[in-house]
């Protein structure tokens, strides 16, 4: 299961003024973009003073801890509903979790948070290190299947299989995410994807990652 770490700031989870605040923020990333995500912008965007923002979160990056902790929280929840119920095969769960993941990306939130998460990633250290986090926990659920599927890979094969699946996945956003110039391709890329990365994790093999290492070098 997911785990989300310890949430920072002064607030107490589920109030009303912590819940304004962190949708103020989201809204703010999504439709205005990095540049524009201060704690001044976000105040004003529900109504509040910057002080009663900066009381609850000190700094901005904390908001993002926060988001990335709540969305993780919130995805969690989708493999139980979705992927982990009983009764599904290893590769039928990692198909599962690839169409839950390309699906995800279809949405305006995902497609515009995450291309704006990694802007300010650039300018920060802190935010880095959470969105390198996020995407760890991502290639920890894909692993865990393709280890399911293929026994015979080591712990740093399996996360290099993992690692290059998520990779293929995220790399279409700006192809094929929310009004993305070939959008309308999504679900024949989703049926695709489904079909060779299931394939992939269960016919690689160890010698067809060092041979390929190889080959790159």
């Amino acid at each position: 299961m997911i785990l989300a770490p310890s949430r920072p700031g002064i607030y107490a989870r589920g109030s009303e003024t912590v819940d304004q605040i962190l949708k103020a923020a989201l809204d703010v990333l999504i439709d205005e973009g990095a540049d524009a995500f201060t704690l001044r912008r976000i105040a004003a965007r529900c109504d509040m003073k910057v002080g009663n923002v900066s009381y609850h979160f000190p700094r901005k990056e904390m908001l993002i801890q926060v988001m990335l902790d709540e969305m993780l929280e919130s995805y969690d929840k989708l493999l139980e509903e979705m992927v982990r119920k009983p009764g599904l095969t290893a590769e039928e769960r990692l198909k599962l979790v690839i169409i839950l993941c390309l699906e995800d990306i279809q949405t305006k939130r995902t497609t515009h948070l995450f291309t704006e998460l990694w802007a300010l990633a650039n300018q920060s250290e802190f935010v880095a290190d959470r969105v390198r986090l996020f995407y760890s926990k991502v290639h920890e659920v894909i692993g865990e299947y393709v280890a399911q599927i293929n026994p015979a890979l080591s712990p740093d094969e399996v996360h290099s299989v993992a690692l290059f699946i998520s990779a293929s996945m995220e790399g279409s956003t700006p192809f094929l995410g929310h009004q993305k110039p070939w959008a309308a391709k999504m679900p024949v890329f989703t049926a695709l994807a489904a079909m060779s990365f299931v394939h992939l994790a269960k016919t690689v093999t160890s010698r067809d990652l060092a041979g390929l290492m190889t080959e790159a070098a």
